[in-house]
C-alpha cells in the first residue's frame, strides 16, 4: 500500500496548492533516498514508508517553509530528512516495544527479527545524515542534536525515573524528547531553509517542542479509544510492554492518594500478566471508561492552545492560519 498524502489544512487555497504539490515532491523524493542494489535492504527500507503515515513532520517543514520562499529547494531535503528520521526511530521503537504491528500492517521485526529491524533504522539513520550534509553545517548541527535526545527519550522511557523524580515531569521529558525535539526540527529547519525573517525559526522550534508533546498525548488517548482496524497498531501494546502513559500514570497516582477500589484494581492489573490478549483488552476496556483518560484529552488540549499561543507571535496571515488549523488536526484527530 502506497502512502496517502496528509490533508493540507486549507485556509487559502493558493497556499494549500502549493504545499500539496510539494508534498508529492516529497513522496518522490523519500523513495529515491533510500534506493540502493541492495535486494534485502530494498524491501525492509521502504516496509513502513509504504504502509503509509500521517506525514506530520514533512507537513510541518513545509508549512514552516510558506513564512518564506517554500520553493527554496533544500526545504524538500529537510522534509525528506525529518521523515526518515521518523521512520528510522519506529524501526528501532517496535523493537523496544516488541510491538507487533505497525501502520496496519506487521512490524518489520515481526517480519525480518530483531536484528534485521534495527540495522534497517540505522540504515535509514544514515541516508537522514547524508541529506543534512547536502543542505549544509547548520542542518548537521540541528539534526544531531535531535538524534542525541531521540536517543536520549528512549533511554529515559526504558530505565524509567530515578526515585527521586516526579513520575509525571519524567514522563514529559521523555515525549519532549522522543516526539517533539523532531517536530521542533521540522519546524525551524523549514523556516531558516526558506528564508523566513528574523527569528521565525526560533519560534517554529518552540511551537514543536510543545506540539510535539499535546501530540503525544493525543497518542496516548488513541491507543485506549481506538482499534487497531483504525490505529494501525494493537490498542495498549504500551500497557503490555509496560511502557507509562499519561492514563496509567494519572491512575497509579490516584490510586497512592485515594486508594479507592476501582484504582487499586486497574493498577493490580497493569502490574499483572497481561500476555493474553483477553486480559490486555479487558485491562483497555477499564481505562476506556477511567476519568483519567479524560483527563488526558484535557491535558493534550490545554498543551495544544499553549502551542498556538506561541504561533500568535507570527505575523497574522494564512500561515499562521494554516498552522493553527495544523495543530487543531493533531490534537483532535481519530487515528
Amino acid at each position: 500500500m502506497t502512502s496517502s498524502l496528509p490533508a493540507v489544512p486549507v485556509v487559502d487555497e493558493a497556499v494549500a496548492t502549493r504545499i500539496a504539490d510539494r508534498l508529492e515532491s516529497i513522496e518522490d523524493r523519500l523513495r529515491a533516498s533510500v534506493a540502493t542494489s541492495d535486494d534485502m535492504t530494498r524491501w525492509t527500507a521502504r516496509h513502513l514508508m509504504d504502509a503509509g503515515g500521517k506525514r506530520v513532520r514533512p507537513m510541518l517543514v513545509l508549512l514552516a517553509a510558506a513564512l518564506g520562499d517554500i520553493e527554496e529547494d533544500n526545504v524538500l531535503d529537510a522534509a525528506v530528512l525529518v521523515e526518515l528520521t521518523h521512520l528510522a526511530s519506529l524501526y528501532h521503537d517496535d523493537v523496544m516495544d516488541s510491538a507487533p504491528t505497525r501502520r496496519g500492517t506487521d512490524s518489520a521485526h515481526a517480519l525480518w527479527g530483531n536484528n534485521v529491524a534495527i540495522l534497517t533504522g540505522d540504515f535509514l539513520f544514515a541516508r537522514a545524515s547524508a541529506l543534512s550534509a547536502r543542505i549544509g553545517p547548520a542542518a548537521v548541527r540541528l539534526h544531531s542534536e535531535t538524534f542525541e535526545r531521540l536517543c536520549l527519550g528512549q533511554l529515559h522511557e526504558t530505565v524509567g525515573p530515578a526515585p527521586q523524580d516526579d513520575p509525571f515531569e519524567h514522563y514529559i521529558s521523555v515525549l519532549s524528547d522522543k516526539t517533539a525535539s523532531l517536530l521542533a526540527l521540522a519546524g525551524e529547519l523549514g523556516a531558516i531553509l526558506a528564508g523566513a525573517p528574523a527569528g521565525t525559526g526560533d519560534i517554529m522550534r518552540r511551537y514543536g517542542e510543545k506540539v510535539g508533546v499535546a501530540f503525544q498525548l493525543a497518542d496516548d488517548v488513541l491507543d485506549l479509544g481506538s482499534d487497531a482496524a483504525t490505529s494501525g497498531k494493537t490498542p495498549g501494546i504500551d500497557l503490555r510492554e509496560g511502557v507509562p502513559t499519561m492514563p496509567t500514570l494519572l491512575v497509579r497516582r490516584r490510586a497512592s492518594q485515594e486508594g479507592d477500589a476501582r484504582s487499586l484494581a486497574i493498577v493490580e492489573r497493569l502490574d499483572g500478566d497481561l500476555s493474553s490478549d483477553e486480559s490486555l483488552a479487558e485491562l483497555v476496556a477499564l481505562l476506556q471508561v477511567d476519568p483519567a483518560l479524560e483527563a488526558t484529552r484535557e491535558l493534550g488540549q490545554r498543551t495544544a492552545d499553549e502551542s498556538v499561543a506561541i504561533l500568535e507571535e507570527l505575523p497574522a496571515g494564512v500561515v499562521r492560519e494554516a498552522l493553527i488549523e495544523f495543530t487543531r488536526s493533531l490534537v483532535e484527530r481519530h487515528r
